[in-house]
């Protein structure tokens, strides 16, 4: 029988354990990328593992979450992790040289190579034939220090594309659709492998867009092959040499095939709430929206901002609502102003930014209360862009900028087409510095915090069910983002006064009150991002446990990590301020908890030998020291 990409990168990769449907393996990681959310951490773990240098063939520390530098403690974690980086030998990309996914599929992606990435859509990359996935800051500090990651060997869910988009439909929309189809639980332990003739038709960019999104389906990843489209890309990048063909092979079989016709795809648009709550155009047209937002790592590449540009020349944004542009990469900025298209922007009444992130997480550009947000990222959960009072929906660049004109919802199909033609890229990595070495002392600011160490587990857990939360809690939820948390990342202490803070905001106190405790979640209990500050923080608050129906994969590992136990069962019958107790001297075998001393339930969890010994050490960082007999 044939094989998969996936299966085929991943043996290639095989580092620990057999390549067998259920089973964990640990995978060797080529490259490794942090951001400045992520990254304090990620650099102060790795840190902690004693080692002199990173190992992994590349890594590259990113600035583009606080690249605005909007707080002073933002633009001192840039400076120790420029230094950091460069003391241990990982490049460094400064503020304004754009997102990390878009940056690192522009300069660094290679076909066939394995990417861990301290961010979610780390899989962006799995648009040049890539196995790339996100990951907590302790699994990437491992990775640098040449250690494996370890994963359960995914099924391949075959995501077979025919027939060719039309005008008014884009990437964006293919990515919707499949979402409209199998929900952002859908994905949960696969990863989605596109095939079929209708891949030729879509370009690198729109593969990656398509790949980036794929991680709201709660996929390990998702993967593209390697072809001439792909050459072509890496041509374009003055990167040709890191080409090579991949593909699956002829008589590859899939754990399940999705077939998607390309000619049937039209516009959509979710609605605020879920990246699943998918519509198509026709039947939310004439929705009244505030404010437009197009860029970000989903669609900040060239084309996209091109043909919103081509879309305003001659028209102005409705004076009713304001239209922000940020280009993902600095690289895209420059071909923008080479071309005109800022111009037309910007005389069409756009505001055109900075490269990163931005407004996707809620850095800038907050709507008001009420408001309805188009735009063109990839996650639209309450809170996600800066208030919990504000609505978001996702939408492709055309359908947005079409909107902006309107000042509603709006079909793209009601405009004229427009083309991008041949692009020449520009290349220019002034903004990328190359590593020196140990000549560069590490800076350090007051607001960097040392790490809470990890003890063992004791043989029994008991506590207090600090909060009871229902099904979807994303990372947000957790631990929010934006401008009252991002620049504390790097200080633990500090940011763990902001956990549940737009669900409970008495929730730190009690969780102080009481000296820790235990969480009561639903189904698909942190879902989202790869943030590990919310498992972080509440490992700070003395979170011993968390008790749900089921997790999603990054953060389950990220609690793993931090020593919290991830138990599955019915939570229905656990609720807010019930005493629990569980012995957990024995992983392995039979598991209850008490309730209160009056009733035990069940518990079961998805624990490896290895996750085992994980939590019993107290969490990676100690399991991995004891391991190093340091």
């Amino acid at each position: 029988m044939g094989r998969t990409i996936t299966e085929k990168v991943l043996r290639a990769h095989l580092g620990d354990g057999k390549y067998e449907a259920g089973e964990e393996i640990g995978i060797i990681i080529d490259q490794c990328l942090t951001q400045d959310s992520t990254g304090t951490m990620a650099w102060l773990e790795f840190e902690a593992l004693g080692l002199d240098e990173v190992k992994t063939e590349l890594a590259v520390s990113y600035c583009d979450h606080t690249s605005l530098s909007f707080k002073g403690e933002s633009t001192d974690d840039h400076y120790f992790l420029q230094t950091i980086a460069s003391h241990f030998g990982a490049i460094y990309s400064k503020p304004g040289n754009g997102v990390c996914h878009q940056v690192h599929y522009e300069r660094f992606g290679i076909p066939g190579k394995t990417l861990l990435g301290a961010d979610s859509h780390t899989p962006t990359c799995g648009c040049l034939g890539m196995i790339a996935i996100g990951a907590g800051g302790m699994d990437v500090a491992v990775a640098m220090g040449g250690g494996y990651f370890y994963l359960t060997v995914p099924e391949v869910l075959g995501v077979k594309l025919t027939g060719r988009l039309n005008w008014g439909s884009s990437a964006k929309d293919v990515i919707l659709t499949i979402l409209k189809q199998i929900s952002v639980k859908g994905g949960l332990g696969k990863v989605l492998e596109y095939h079929g003739d209708g891949v030729r038709g879509l370009s690198v960019p729109e593969r990656a867009t398509i790949a980036n999104m794929g991680a709201e389906t709660g996929a390990t990843t998702s993967i593209f092959p390697s072809d001439e489209v792909t050459r072509e890309f890496l041509r374009g990048q003055r990167r040709e040499s890191d080409w090579r063909e991949l593909r699956a092979d002829e008589d590859a079989e899939y754990d399940d095939i999705l077939e998607i016709s390309l000619d049937d795809i039209t516009p959509q648009v979710a609605m605020p709430g879920m990246p699943d709550n998918v519509y198509p155009v026709e039947e939310v047209a004439g929705t009244p929206i505030d404010q437009v937002f197009i860029g970000s790592c989903t669609n900040g590449g060239y084309a996209d901002i091109r043909k919103a540009a081509l879309i305003l020349e001659g028209r102005r944004v409705d004076p009713s609502i304001e239209l922000i542009v940020s280009p993902g990469s600095r690289q895209v900025l420059q071909m923008l102003i080479r071309d005109g298209s800022v111009e037309r922007l910007i005389k069409a009444g756009a505001r055109v930014i900075d490269p990163g992130c931005n407004a996707c997480i809620g850095i800038g550009f907050v709507p008001g209360h009420g408001h309805l947000s188009l735009r063109t990222v990839n996650r639209n959960w309450p809170g996600r862009g800066g208030s919990k009072f504000a609505k978001i929906a996702l939408s492709g660049v055309e359908l947005a900028a079409a909107s902006a004109i309107r000042g509603e919802i709006a079909d793209p199909r009601e405009l004229d087409e427009v083309k991008v033609g041949h692009i020449d890229y520009i290349v220019d990595d002034l903004l990328l510095l190359r590593p020196e070495g140990k000549k560069v002392t590490i800076r350090r600011s007051p607001n960097i915090a040392p790490l809470k160490r990890q003890t063992p587990l004791p043989d029994k857990l008991e506590g207090e069910v600090l909060i009871k939360l229902g099904d979807g809690i994303s990372t947000d939820d957790i631990l929010p983002a934006g401008p009252s948390t991002q620049h504390l990342r790097s200080n633990l202490p500090e940011i763990a006064k902001f956990v549940f803070a737009y669900i409970d905001d008495g929730f730190y106190a009690r969780a102080r009150e009481k000296g820790g405790g235990f969480i009561a979640g639903g189904e698909n209990y942190g879902q989202g991002s790869s943030r590990e500050h919310a498992a972080l923080a509440p490992f700070e608050l003395g979170i011993k446990a968390v008790f749900a129906k089921s997790f999603a994969r990054i953060h389950h590992d990220n609690l793993v990590n931090v020593g919290i136990i991830p138990f599955v069962c019915d939570t229905d019958e656990i609720n807010q301020g019930d005493h629990l107790s569980i012995d957990v001297s024995d992983l392995k075998g039979d598991l209850r908890v008490n309730i209160n001393g009056k009733k035990e339930v069940p518990v079961t969890h998805n624990l490896s030998d290895r996750d085992i010994a994980i939590v019993k050490a107290g969490g990676l960082l100690a399991y991995t020291r004891e391991r190093s007999g340091g």
